[in-house]
């Protein structure tokens, strides 16, 4: 059974923007080949509340999908292994 689900991606500011879109297209590929995307918003460079890797800013995208809950494992570990991304989250919608 497939669950929603919504994972917030903080991109370094040092990539550029075709890189930025690179990953994000990467990581919403592989979301679309275990589930669904259902959307993704860019919010842009924002300030993050801390320095993370000396960085003080990130670039945030919002991505909406349907997947089972056996992926989102698979999903953090990739992001994990990831250059460029600064942090990351997925939470489980309520029904």
């Amino acid at each position: 059974m497939q669950a929603k689900y919504e994972t917030i991606l903080v991109l370094s500011t040092n990539l550029d923007e075709e890189a930025s879109n690179a990953l994000v297209t990467r990581f919403t590929d592989l979301i679309n080949a275990n589930g669904v995307v259902e959307s993704v918003e860019a919010w842009g460079k924002r300030r993050l509340a801390y320095e993370i890797n000396d960085e003080k800013d990130g670039n945030y995208y919002l991505v909406n999908f349907s997947a089972e809950t056996s992926f989102i494992s698979e999903l953090n570990r990739l992001y994990a292994i990831t250059d460029g991304l600064l942090r990351t989250i997925v939470v489980r919608k309520d029904q």
